[in-house]
């Protein structure tokens, strides 16, 4: 299988990308993969193109055109089923995507890891992650956030040193790898302690996009449309659960144009519902801040999305067998009665291999899933066994 290189090996510049931008450009089956439209190359119809706030759908011939009004550096497609290829570019005034067909992918399998924090310790570890991958036949992989050692509370060079391990670690591996944003990954917020100040260039989420592209996004496989969700903000110095009403807007856009029977699978970092954030209490913590932030008047727990519900009006009646994320370092489900969405965390790939939390042993892994037709066939936690 080819692979999809969701990341890109250059940094872009600090500089901000000009608004009111017009962006032209062609999606084109991309045959002989040379990068360059012939004349036996056709565009492809229907495919969603943003920057993360407007979008725009190419025509017959694969053409769009695409007024950005935001500074963020990229352009994206929703790459279609049955194709492969970069979906996203540096903004410019003209981008184009060149794609290969693909098999039949009514019937595949893909990886969910979580909380890989790369450093130099954990890096025999994704390599135990990467010998793993490459034997299970799988199609592609998500990683839900907590990329990285730690942004939050470093200096600029010790968090883009994180960074590159990351992309490097991925990198190497042979499947198509889809990241998407934790709480480690936001640059320099506890400024108590990383002493970076808000008009840094790379503050806040500035850093991902920087090192890793678009922190939402969506993809198609196997008639399955997969949304990455940026649940994470932040207020001041802490991070909580939550996505902003730009996301949610883009959301809703992406998600207007597909047939309405099909399947929306999400993956984020914070979740949006989790069982074993019931055994922690609500004490204010000296060092990682208070357990509770107000949100539109309310108390909110940091560590769920407190507006799940604005993303489910999004999503509407939509088939929704599957909300994927991570953060707790525990692999564990839960599903309300009478609902077809299983609510998904698994478990971390970073150290310690077990530990045990609340009486239950907790061991380090992924979990794999097969997915025939557009529905969750089976499901199944790997354990990380590393030496």
């Amino acid at each position: 299988m080819q692979k999809t290189l969701v990341f890109f090996a250059f940094l872009l510049g600090s500089s901000l990308y000009p608004q009111n931008l017009e962006i032209t450009g062609k999606v084109f089956v991309d045959t002989n993969g040379n990068g360059a439209q012939e004349a036996n190359e056709k565009g492809i119809p229907g495919v969603v193109v943003s920057d993360q706030a407007a979008t725009a759908i190419s025509d017959a011939t694969g053409s769009f055109c695409l007024v950005s009004t935001t500074d963020f550096p990229y352009v994206f497609i929703s790459k279609p089923n049955g194709y492969a290829g970069n979906f996203f570019k540096p903004k410019a005034a003209q981008v184009s995507f060149p794609l290969q067909k693909t098999g039949d992918q009514s019937h595949f399998r893909f990886i969910h890891a979580s909380d890989t924090h790369v450093d130099s310790l954990n890096l025999p570890r994704m390599q135990r992650f990467r010998q793993l991958v490459d034997s299970l036949a799988v199609d592609f992989v998500v990683i839900t956030g907590d990329l990285i050692r730690d942004a939050l509370r470093v200096n600029e060079e010790t968090a883009s040193n994180y960074y590159r391990m990351y992309r490097e670690a991925i990198e190497k591996i042979k499947v198509p790898v889809y990241s998407s944003m934790g709480n480690h990954e936001l640059f320099g917020i506890e400024r108590d302690k990383s002493l970076i100040s808000q008009d840094h260039p790379l503050y806040g989420k500035k850093m991902y996009r920087h090192f890793l592209g678009p922190n939402y996004y969506s993809f198609n496989h196997g008639g399955v449309h997969f949304v990455a969700i940026d649940g994470v903000d932040y207020q001041n110095l802490y991070y909580f659960g939550g996505v902003d009403s730009l996301q949610l807007q883009w959301l809703e856009k992406d998600l207007q144009p597909l047939p309405e029977h099909t399947p929306i699978i999400t993956f984020n970092h914070i979740p949006f519902v989790s069982p074993g954030f019931s055994f922690q209490d609500f004490d204010s913590h000296t060092f990682y801040g208070p357990q509770l932030l107000e949100q539109d008047g309310k108390l909110e727990h940091r560590h769920i999305v407190y507006n799940f519900g604005e993303v489910k009006k999004r999503i509407g009646d939509r088939p929704y067998p599957l909300a994927l994320s991570g953060h707790y370092h525990a692999a564990q489900e839960g599903q309300f009665e009478h609902s077809e969405t299983l609510f998904a965390q698994t478990s971390a790939i970073t150290r310690p291999d077990t530990y045990e939390n609340n009486g239950f042993k907790i061991r380090s892994g992924f979990t794999v899933y097969e997915v025939k037709d557009g529905k969750i066939v089976s499901r199944t936690f790997i354990p990380l066994n590393f030496p």
